[in-house]
């Protein structure tokens, strides 16, 4: 197959991507008022849909920056510019889940001072660790 058309076919699957995200950003940007207003289930669908989005998207970024074709190819001003934006997104996503975990750490401990934890819940919590089931985010299982 020739270069030209390599490179036409390149050409048509970026355009196909750059496509696909303006379409996940006017949606997501087109959700957003529904979501604040929903319930919380909800709320957990619609922020799992964008990380997910966002993980497919880093993926994407990673893969990209792996391949010698793109890398070459890439100056190194459009390097610097993915990588500050890449440094403040990390920054944001660090102070969320700093704030975030604090607070739920404090939420569920003034819960179990308080006996306001779901007692099956918490037993079912407790199965789950001793099982090594216990995920890295979750902590340290809670004595009530």
């Amino acid at each position: 197959m020739s270069q030209s058309r390599d490179i036409s076919r390149f050409s048509r699957s970026l355009e196909e991507w750059i496509a696909m995200q303006k379409v996940m950003l006017e949606n997501f940007k087109n959700i957003d008022a529904r979501v604040r207003n929903s319930d919380r289930l909800d709320i957990i669908i619609h922020t799992r849909l964008v990380f997910n989005h966002m993980m497919r998207t880093l993926k994407a970024f990673d893969d990209w920056l792996q391949d010698p074709f793109i890398s070459s190819n890439i100056p190194r001003e459009l390097l610097l510019e993915v990588w500050s934006t890449s440094l403040e997104l990390a920054e944001e996503l660090l102070k969320l889940d700093v704030k975030h975990t604090s607070e739920v750490r404090n939420i569920i401990e003034k819960a179990a001072r308080e006996g306001q934890l779901s007692p099956m819940l918490a037993q079912l919590k407790d199965l789950g660790s001793q099982r090594g089931e216990e995920k890295e985010r979750r902590g340290p299982a809670i004595s009530i």
